[in-house]
């Protein structure tokens, strides 16, 4: 398979598995990625998602122009790609975090499915690009729409009109990444990061995330006063007694998720 899905303790690993081609996407890898996060939605005992590649050279280096990634120019813009690219990019439905282990160069498609990533550990050898206009194509699947929104207009402008790539320091420094760790300590990092997120209540976790995905184009008292269905769950469920109860027993919840 060109796509490893593994979940353990609540943890769903998804990894891309072509090193030959730099993790890059065709369009079977790319059906597979598709059918996982609607695998991973479905089930609620996962909390949390870890995104990365196979290897030390690379996270993902976009569609596989040479081994068939399917349509391109209008026809490619044209069909219906909700998602984004790896069906992870502009993905609006999945709740739960997404951290990208970024283990070596994630450029175009790669470093798209990165912004649709809500946490991002890179090793200190990765790179970071949206090289599209170089080879006569767009970044169309969440680069141009995302890049501009998350960093300064003119950080975002020299990666897009350029093609060019910013190191994880630089990466770090505009904002992309959380953390930036020798590669002998990616996995260390990321383990802490998943970590801190299971201490954490699920049904508020997944609340957060529903909460600021809808209310990022609203004022912040309009954002306040959504009313989500992930919001009410948490609201009503026995875990926030629980919280309270053990911060007052002084010991950890046990979460239910319910």
């Amino acid at each position: 398979m060109s796509v490893q899905f593994t979940v353990q303790d609540h943890v769903a690993r998804v990894t891309l598995d072509r090193p030959d081609r730099l993790n890059a996407v065709d369009q079977a890898t790319e059906a597979e990625l598709i059918r996982i996060w609607e695998t991973i939605e479905r089930d609620r005992d996962i909390r949390v998602v870890v995104l990365t590649g196979v290897g030390e050279r690379a996270f993902c280096t976009g569609a596989d122009m040479k081994g068939g990634s399917g349509s391109s120019g209008l026809d490619y813009w044209a069909a219906a790609r909700p998602g984004g690219f790896g069906g992870i990019a502009l993905r609006e439905t999945l709740d739960i975090p997404v951290i990208a282990r970024v283990n070596g160069h994630a450029l175009g498609g790669g470093m798209e499915m990165m912004l649709g990533c809500d946490i991002v550990i890179a090793s200190d050898n990765a790179t970071f690009g949206l090289p599209e206009p170089r080879v006569g194509r767009l970044a169309l699947d969440g680069g141009i729409a995302l890049l501009a929104r998350r960093i300064p207009h003119v950080w975002a402008m020299g990666m897009l009109l350029t093609g060019r790539r910013i190191s994880a320091a630089d990466a770090l420094r505009f904002g992309l990444v959380n953390e930036v760790v020798a590669p002998e300590t990616l996995d260390d990092a990321v383990t802490r990061w998943i970590t801190d997120i299971l201490a954490c209540a699920p049904l508020s976790v997944r609340a957060i995330k529903q909460m600021v995905r809808a209310g990022q184009r609203l004022s912040p008292t309009d954002a306040q006063m959504l009313r989500l269905p992930a919001l009410v769950e948490a609201l009503q469920s026995s875990d926030k007694d629980e919280g309270v109860r053990a911060f007052q027993e002084k010991r950890a919840p046990k979460w239910r998720g319910r």
